[in-house]
């Protein structure tokens, strides 16, 4: 679905669907605010108004995100649905701000609020056209994969729940006299601006170059573990740019006693099915690995033995060992949490200390410290 016209066509049919229910509900809730004279309805009918609009980014887009790659951009424009993202969390933030101002008018001036069916009927049709929008927009983001469809969903959610606030306000304010209708007004309008801010959050992350999520790497991974040859993995690096173009890099072990050219067959047809069945674009790094020197083995053991009681987070990958007369060279990568990388010269005077009490001989250790978020 990801590469297919299908995701442009159910793109542009959710943005269409969109853009003519929220406008809809923005003409009904404006006429209806203002002949009952409540700040509340109006602040929700410029809530839609900013529904609308954003229908109207999605639907660009979707159409943006599909143009071909081509020689300034060879990964493709699929990062446009990020950036329309983007700009509808810009346009609720704003709408948010401007409908708080009038919230604090009406609470510094209060006036009374005129409740009718009409009014009830507007707001009651408009919980339910938002409800179904958001199941709609749910269901059809679940089948393409898409982040943007999905935050349309919960927008609309909150919709129900911002509006369902409104006719409470409303419907107490007319019979108990209170004047709430500035409140709930403002309450709307930090409510937007509350999802404004997450759905910012939402769409800055992968445009900053977030780690791959967990359904992405187990589909790298399953991939990798199906082949028998392949004894471990490591240093999985995963760049998105946008739906449908993703490309991955990861190191695989394979005991160096295999045919290099059967290694690197293996290792083309394990890129090749990744892309076939989840349109990912991986390249493998082989890594022969020594499985019959015991020696190593004892060494390697008594190096992740030593790092295990610095921190249990610590593990090591690509040991390698080169004997030279008086001392011996120990080489390997560490993956390392994110907020012990600052410590990497105290881990490795740590360890080489650790090592060299009581050894025959004198270990020099050549560490490079691997961010543990690329390494599973």
């Amino acid at each position: 679905m990801e590469n297919s016209n299908e995701r442009l066509n159910a793109g542009k049919r959710a943005g269409l669907v969109g853009i003519l229910a929220n406008a809809l509900l923005f003409l009904a809730k404006l006429t209806v605010g203002s002949l009952s004279g409540s700040v509340s309805i109006t602040a929700d009918a410029m809530n839609n108004l900013s529904d609308a609009g954003s229908s109207v980014v999605t639907l660009l887009g979707f159409r943006l995100a599909q143009r071909p790659a081509d020689e300034d951009h060879p990964y493709g424009h699929a990062r446009y649905e990020y950036l329309s993202g983007l700009a509808v969390a810009v346009m609720i933030l704003f709408i948010g701000f401007e409908l708080a101002k009038s919230s604090v008018g009406k609470i510094i001036a209060p006036t009374e609020v005129r409740l009718d069916l009409v009014t009830v009927g507007v707001l009651v049709g408009s919980m339910a056209v938002k409800l179904w929008l958001s199941l709609y927009n749910h269901r059809l983001g679940k089948k393409i994969g898409s982040d943007t469809l999905l935050a349309t969903a919960a927008d609309s959610r909150n919709d129900v729940i911002a509006t369902g606030a409104v006719l409470l306000s409303t419907v107490i304010g007319h019979f108990s006299g209170l004047m709430i209708d500035g409140y709930m007004g403002l309450a709307v309008a930090v409510f937007i601006f509350y999802s404004g801010i997450g759905l910012a959050k939402d769409t800055i992350s992968p445009l900053l170059g977030e780690s791959a999520g967990p359904e992405i790497r187990e589909q790298i991974l399953d991939q990798i573990r199906s082949q028998p040859m392949v004894l471990g993995y490591h240093d999985l690096m995963v760049h998105d740019y946008g739906p449908g173009r993703r490309f991955a890099s990861i190191h695989v072990e394979m005991d160096h006693r295999e045919d290099p050219l059967l290694c690197h067959e293996i290792i083309d047809d394990l890129e090749r099915e990744c892309w076939d069945s989840h349109q990912i674009q991986l390249v493998i790094h082989y890594d022969p690995v020594v499985t019959d020197d015991p020696e190593l083995d004892r060494i390697r053991d008594r190096v992740q033995s030593l790092l295990k009681a610095m921190d249990e987070r610590l593990t090591l990958h690509d040991f390698r060992m080169v004997v030279s007369p008086g001392h011996t060279n120990l080489i390997f990568d560490i993956a390392t949490p994110m907020e012990l990388m600052k410590q990497k010269d105290a881990l490795r005077r740590k360890l080489e200390q650790d090592l060299n009490a009581d050894a025959p001989t004198t270990y020099h250790t050549v560490i490079t410290f691997d961010p543990a978020p690329f390494n599973v």
